[in-house]
Formats: structure tokens, sequence, C-alpha cells
């Protein structure tokens, strides 16, 4: 496990967060007036959570993690930047939807809430984050430990395939293995995907960001996400991958299928942009 790439991407995210929020606006209006950040798959995957405790692993600035929190959920988010962690408190103290969040590196926190004997009905996470784990087999490992019996682990992610790709869709990083990709830090991806991860609106807020903090994103293929998740006790339940991605333009030319949702120019191939699954743990 690499902690020590784990430390950078934290003061990476640090930074990054601080540009990311300054184009969303007043979030705590736009919760409550009734907003949500959620897409449709995720909901799908989740099931009915009303009277269900969960754990929102990875949660950024916690605009999710408040919405699966209006769903009537008992929401716990936790995520490895101080940042982000100290907006999703602000935000919801000052939104009046009531979650918990909870500072520490997400391997930190799995092994210290598993000693405890903490357990939750559904654990989730969402886009953009396995890239950020060093050893799969202790993130499903630590999963599996926090879910009660019969619990649901639901996952939606960006699709390893597209992920080889640069952002002039030509190939250029490694599908497989847990390969360390060193990049110049985590980018403003909120200004540039062009009101695609704000449904309220978007600020200018910080223009031409350049963080000062490298960052380090890690390869893993499908089988490796699933294989982990198998191997940790868990059965899986569903696996779906969709044609476009939600809110994120990530490459060039991509096309606006409506609803935030993006897709490949026309001249490519029919490809996967994202997947989701569903892992349980037997009853």
């Amino acid at each position: 496990m690499r902690t020590d790439l784990h430390q950078a991407n934290r003061l990476s995210w640090n930074a990054a967060t601080v540009a990311h929020n300054s184009h969303k606006g007043d979030q705590a209006a736009f919760f409550r007036n009734g907003g949500s950040t959620l897409f449709s798959e995720e909901l799908d995957l989740l099931g009915d959570l009303d009277g269900l405790s969960l754990v929102h692993l990875q949660c950024n600035s916690g605009q999710d993690s408040l919405s699966l929190a209006r769903l009537g959920a008992e929401v716990t988010g936790v995520d490895i930047s101080d940042e982000a962690i100290d907006f999703a408190g602000r935000l919801s103290r000052e939104s009046g939807v009531a979650a918990t969040f909870e500072r520490a590196d997400v391997f930190d926190w799995l092994e210290a809430a598993g000693r405890a004997g903490r357990s939750f009905d559904r654990a989730f996470s969402s886009y953009g984050a396995i890239l950020w784990l060093s050893d799969l087999m202790a993130w499903a490992r630590g999963i599996a430990g926090v879910l009660k019996p019969g619990g649901r682990f639901a996952l939606v992610e960006f699709h390893p395939l597209v992920m080889v790709f640069n952002e002039r869709w030509q190939p250029h990083y490694d599908y497989f293995g847990g390969a360390v990709i060193e990049e110049a830090g985590v980018g403003d991806y909120v200004a540039q995907s062009g009101g695609g991860l704000t449904p309220d609106g978007t600020l200018v807020g910080v223009a031409d960001f350049q963080n000062p903090h490298r960052s380090y994103e890690f390869a893993w293929g499908l089988a490796d996400v699933v294989s982990a998740l198998l191997a940790a006790g868990l059965r899986l339940d569903r696996l779906t991958e969709y044609p476009y991605a939600n809110g994120w333009r990530g490459f060039e030319r991509m096309r606006d299928l409506g609803g935030r949702r993006l897709a490949p120019p026309e001249d490519m191939p029919l490809i996967p942009l994202m997947y989701g699954l569903v892992a349980s743990k037997p009853a």
C-alpha cells in the first residue's frame, strides 16, 4: 500500500477542492430548496435507502452524501481531504441536511471502523474513486468488514477502458495491474465540464487553476475490481456498462446527450464510459 502517495494526493485534493467549489454557487440554498446532485444510475444500484445506514467512501465535498441523506439514509461520509470534509460539514449545517463527515485515508478508516465493530446497511463510492486506491484487496476486505450481513456495496465508476486514452482520444495509459501514474495534480474538472457537474448553475470562480501539488493515480482493470470484491467474500449481484459519462467532459469533442450525460464523438466506435456494480455480503 502506498500511503506516501495517498498523503501526496491529500495535498493535491486540498488545493483542487477550493477551485471546484468556487464554481458551484450557493449549495446550501440548493439543498434547502430540494436539490440533488445524484444521477439515476446510483439510485438504481443503491435501491431504497429510507431508514438505512450508509457509508459514502471518498465522499469529496459531501454533495452526493447530503443528496443520499435527503432520501432517508443515515449517512457517514469519509474522505482524505481536509478541505473537502470541512466544506461538507459546513454544508450539512448550513443546509439543514444531517450527515456525519470524517476525515481519514479510506484504508485507515475502514480498518479502524472494522475493529470498532461499526457496520452499515449500504456502502457507496462513485465517479473517479478507484484510481486513487493503491491496494484493491485491502479496500475490498475493508468494505466487507463494515457491511452488515445482507448489506450492499454499490459503485458507479468511469470505465477503465476509457481511462487508457488521453484527452485527445489517443491510447496513452496502462489498463492493468495498479501501475502508478504521476500527474501534474488534481485538475479543475468542474470548470472543464461546462456545467455537467453543477446542476444548480456554474460560477466563474477560480480561473486557470494550476495545482501546486502533484498527484498519483493507480490503473486498475474491471477484473481487478470485481476479483478483489469476490476475494473479500462479497457476492456480485449486478454489473452494468454505460455508453456515456455522467457530468464529466474528460475528452475532446464529447457529444452532449442531455441530462448532463456525455458520449464520445460520432466518428468513434461505441465504447463503455462508465460501469456500475452491486456486491452484497451474504446474510
